[in-house]
C-alpha cells in the first residue's frame, strides 16, 4: 500500500489548524505541526497515533525555519495569518512576505500541493490594511506557486472563535453596545466546513489551483447578529447604531490595550460585506457547489455561548 505523503501545517495549534489536523490524522496523513511554540502544542498530538503528528518550530518570517518545516513534505497547508499588529508580528511581515516564504518553500521542496487560506472580501484597494495585505498575501502566493488553493472564508464561528465569543463577552461587560456596521452582511461559517474544503483541497479529493469561498447557509446583518447573541445569551442589552468615524474613535484607546478588543482597522472591515460572490455560486467554488451542507448558528451556536449568560449552564433551571 502506497504511503501518504507527509502535510506540513503553519498554524497548526491555531483555531483552524487544530480541526485541520485532527481531519487530516483521520485520513491517516503524518503531520508535521508548523508552530512558533512547538512545547505549547502537545495537545496536537493527541488525534493521532503515536508518532503520527509531530510539532516543530516555524516563524513565516523566518525563511530557514520554514525550510526546514517543508523539508520532505509533499502537502503543504498555510493557516498563518494576523489581524491586529504588534510587535514584530505586522501585516507586512506575516500576511505578506510569511505568505511569499511559505510558497516559495513549497515550491523548493516539490511539495504537490499548497493550500492557503486567505478571507472574503479582502481587497488590494479596501481601506482595511488587513485586507489590503491579505489580497498581497494572496498574490504573492500564486506568483510564488501558481497553482495553490485560496480559501476564502466569512467569519468562522466554533468554539473558541474570535467573533462570537468576543461579540457575548462584550454583551456580558457593556449594558449598551455599539453597533458598528448595523447593515452590513456577514455569512459566518463554521470552522469544520472550513477545515473540511482545506483537507480535500490539499489531498485531492476536490479540485486544486482554484478560489473557493465559504460562507453558511444563513447570511444577516451584523445588527441580526448581534440580536442572536443576545438570544444565545439571555440578554437584553441596548444597541445603539454608530457611524464608523464614531466607531474609530470608540477604538482607538482599546487598540492601546496589550490584546485590543477592537481596532480601527476592524471597524472598516465590519463597514463592508463579507458574503460568497455570486461568480463563486455559479462556477461552484463554494461548499453546496462542493456537495457539502453548511452547518447552520443555530446548530452550533447554543453549544458553547451557554457559558455568557448569567446563570451560565443552569440559566433555564433558574429561569
Amino acid at each position: 500500500m502506497e504511503q501518504l505523503p507527509l502535510v506540513t501545517v503553519f498554524g497548526a495549534s491555531g483555531f483552524v489548524g487544530t480541526q485541520v489536523v485532527q481531519f487530516l490524522a483521520r485520513r491517516g496523513y503524518r503531520i508535521r505541526a508548523a508552530v512558533r511554540r512547538p512545547d505549547l502544542a502537545g495537545h496536537l498530538r493527541m488525534p493521532g497515533a503515536v508518532g503520527q503528528i509531530v510539532p516543530v518550530q516555524a516563524n513565516v518570517r523566518n525563511a530557514a525555519s520554514v525550510m526546514r518545516a517543508v523539508e520532505g513534505a509533499g502537502i503543504v497547508i498555510n493557516l498563518v495569518g494576523i489581524g491586529i499588529e504588534g510587535g514584530a508580528q505586522r501585516f507586512e511581515a506575516v500576511n505578506v512576505e510569511g505568505a511569499r516564504t511559505v510558497a516559495e518553500a513549497a515550491r523548493a521542496a516539490g511539495a504537490t500541493s499548497l493550500v492557503h487560506i486567505s478571507g472574503l472580501g479582502l481587497t488590494a484597494d479596501s481601506d482595511s490594511a488587513f485586507a489590503r495585505s491579505k489580497a498581497a498575501g494572496e498574490e504573492a502566493v500564486l506568483a510564488a506557486y501558481p497553482q495553490a488553493t485560496i480559501v476564502r472564508p466569512s467569519v468562522i464561528f466554533g468554539p473558541g472563535d474570535g467573533f462570537f465569543t468576543r461579540m457575548a463577552t462584550f454583551a456580558r461587560m457593556l449594558p449598551l453596545l455599539p453597533l458598528i456596521g448595523a447593515d452590513a452582511r456577514m455569512q459566518p461559517v463554521y470552522v469544520g466546513d472550513v477545515a473540511e474544503v482545506i483537507v480535500r483541497a490539499a489531498t485531492g479529493e476536490i479540485k486544486a489551483g482554484r478560489v473557493y469561498e465559504l460562507g453558511g447557509p444563513e447570511i444577516e446583518t451584523n445588527r441580526q447578529l448581534w440580536q442572536r447573541v443576545l438570544r444565545e445569551t439571555g440578554r437584553n442589552n441596548t444597541l445603539f447604531p454608530v457611524s464608523e468615524g464614531l466607531g474609530t474613535l470608540l477604538a482607538m484607546p482599546m487598540g492601546l490595550l496589550p490584546k485590543p478588543p477592537l481596532t480601527a482597522d476592524q471597524v472598516i472591515l465590519l463597514g463592508k460585506d463579507n458574503v460568497v460572490s455570486e461568480a463563486a455560486i455559479k462556477e461552484k467554488r463554494t461548499l453546496l457547489g462542493l456537495g457539502l451542507t453548511p452547518v447552520s448558528m443555530d446548530t452550533i451556536l447554543p453549544t458553547y455561548l451557554w457559558r455568557f449568560r448569567r446563570n451560565g449552564q443552569f440559566e433555564k433551571i433558574a429561569a
